[in-house]
């Protein structure tokens, strides 16, 4: 492939500021934009660069004290290159130097075979003067983001270049790893990108996925924005046989017309204290009342609950002076915990483990999708989340470390990601210390547990949480402290700040982080008929409802299910 012709030439910069470049006088101005992937040939190596910002430029202020009459075309062509002149802003990411003696002057005109397996390096210098800037060919996208049927990486297509129809690839192996991040405002399209990350976890076999599906939109049919009523497919419909769907709300669940979901409670007897902390705002418990729970607790054990709220006042007041209680702090804590009984999915007591079966579930490779539907209040959501994630997250610890003694292969845990929504009410600084999840966002992968986080508020999350998200995919936000959030802990994150201002409301995001080489901006994919059928499904497009479930069904009972 022949490079394009020259944008530009580099004038000046450093590599804290990032590189000035004038452009030449035959491109415009208005087909550079934000975001634009740009290579820059430096005489020993080759830069791979961001366009961060577009300006205008003049030789002298006397045109700018009398600019040229609109109407006189060819002045204004006299002047455009010379004396008035565009400029770029960008931002170098990677660089590579040939280890052999050729010059990079041999890659003018064509690439060759040889540089295929070029180690990409993080910027340490950057191009002299008058380097030579191009627009960036598939080749280059091939070099720094792969392609997704490499054999040697578990690569997913997450979208396009905004100028370029070559595929932007997330290594799924490496997303993994470690806690990563969906943010955006309202509308941006959280919801779908969530959808299509999980999906290529599921169809590539990164990992395993335990969804908490507040809004009952990623295990069934449902809803697209936008004009008319138009539905997409859930997780389930995609992959039958391989998610499974949990209920807390089976009423709604039937209402929606969803096959095969299995309905899950929980009791009173599994909640501990550590729950209530977590919802001490929603149901407006004082420190007070929550050091008296921890009295109880001392005294019931994990039947603390169902004792408080059969006391009556003077089972209280008795309690307090044996054990030195305060009567009135355990009176208003009883008021306040018998809105629990108003949730559909609390019973007193349990004769079935499900957070066992799920962990079955997970084990043997499944998906796990848990709906909410009328249940999706922070209360319920908070509470159920938090409550299903801390014995999980133990169950793993407990695998671990089995694994590390025993080195077998076979006891090796499955990687599991688990997802949540409003995620800066799990991670807010305040509580963040004494919740599970903040304990998975910093312990990275040491139990092969991490997070994907959804949220439209980043900066309500706790800033040393933020600074353990591995790879961020950031819609567009127009809050200044939500901007600053993203780029915490991310190195030359000030040059990426009018990036993320300036993307489109809708199917743009700025990605960043541990599974890609580089921060990109990209047009996401679609997730539609087209991507069922990218993704290796077609089989599946043309079922309706009930031959979906058949075949999920079927591929159940084969697994022995």
């Amino acid at each position: 492939m022949t490079q394009e012709h020259p944008l530009g030439s580099v004038i000046q910069g450093s590599l804290s500021q990032g590189l000035e470049v004038r452009l030449h006088g035959d491109i415009s101005v208005e087909e550079m934009r934000v975001g634009k992937f740009l290579v820059v040939q430096g005489t020993r190596s080759k830069f791979f660069c961001l366009l961060t910002d577009v300006s205008l430029g003049t030789s002298s202020q006397r045109i700018l004290a009398d600019p040229p009459n609109p109407a006189d075309d060819f002045l204004q062509a006299v002047l455009t290159g010379t004396s008035t002149y565009g400029t770029v802003e960008l931002a170098p990411m990677l660089m590579f130097t040939p280890t052999h003696s050729d010059d990079l002057n041999s890659l003018n005109g064509h690439y060759d075979e040889a540089y295929d397996d070029l180690e990409l390096l993080p910027v340490k210098t950057i191009p002299s003067h008058f380097s030579q800037v191009f627009d960036a060919g598939d080749r280059d996208f091939r070099m720094v983001f792969g392609w997704e049927e490499d054999p040697q990486h578990n690569n997913f297509a997450i979208g396009q270049p905004l100028d370029t129809d070559v595929p932007i690839c997330l290594d799924l192996d490496r997303f993994v790893e470690r806690s990563n991040g969906i943010f955006g405002k309202s509308g941006t399209g959280k919801s779908f990108l969530t959808r299509l990350l999980l999906s290529g976890i599921i169809k590539k076999r990164a990992a395993v996925n335990l969804m908490f599906d507040m809004h009952s939109e990623y295990g069934w049919e449902a809803m697209q924005e936008g004009k008319g009523v138009n539905t997409v497919k859930g997780l389930g419909q995609l992959f039958p046989g391989e998610v499974e769907i949990y209920t807390l709300d089976s009423d709604s669940t039937k209402r929606r017309g969803v096959r095969g979901a299995q309905e899950m409670y929980l009791s009173f007897d599994q909640i501990e204290i550590e729950d209530i902390r977590l919802v001490g705002f929603e149901l407006g418990l004082s420190e007070a009342s929550l050091d008296n729970a921890n009295v109880l607790y001392s005294e019931f054990g994990k039947h603390w609950i169902s004792s408080l709220l059969n006391m009556s006042n003077e089972d209280i007041k008795i309690f307090c002076e044996e054990k030195q209680g305060h009567a009135g702090s355990i009176m208003a804590l009883q008021r306040k915990l018998k809105r629990l009984e108003n949730l559909k999915y609390i019973r007193g007591a349990c004769p079935f483990n499900y957070i066992d079966q799920i962990l079955e579930s997970l084990a043997a490779g499944k998906h796990v999708i848990i709906e909410f539907g009328s249940q999706s209040n922070m209360l319920s959501y908070m509470l159920a989340t938090n409550m299903i994630t801390r014995r999980i997250h133990s169950a793993y610890v407990k695998k671990a470390d089995h694994f590390l003694q025993t080195k077998n292969p076979q006891d090796k845990p499955r990687q599991l990601v688990i997802t949540i929504e409003e995620a800066h009410r799990f991670l807010d600084s305040k509580i963040v210390h004494q919740t599970i999840f903040g304990t998975i966002a910093r312990e990275m992968r040491k139990y092969y547990v991490t997070l994907l986080v959804v949220d439209q508020r980043p900066s309500g999350i706790d800033n040393e949480v933020m600074s353990q998200i591995g790879t961020r995919v950031t819609c567009l936000l127009n809050d200044e402290k939500d901007i600053e959030a993203i780029f915490m802990g991310v190195s030359g994150g000030g040059n990426l700040r009018s990036v993320l201002a300036k993307l489109d409301s809708k199917q743009q995001a700025l990605v960043l982080g541990h599974a890609l080489p580089m921060p990109v901006v990209v047009h996401t994919r679609s997730y539609d008929q087209q991507f069922y059928r990218e993704i290796g499904i077609s089989d599946y497009q043309d079922m309706d409802d009930q031959e979906l479930f058949a075949e999920a069904e079927l591929a159940k009972s084969d697994l022995g299910f």
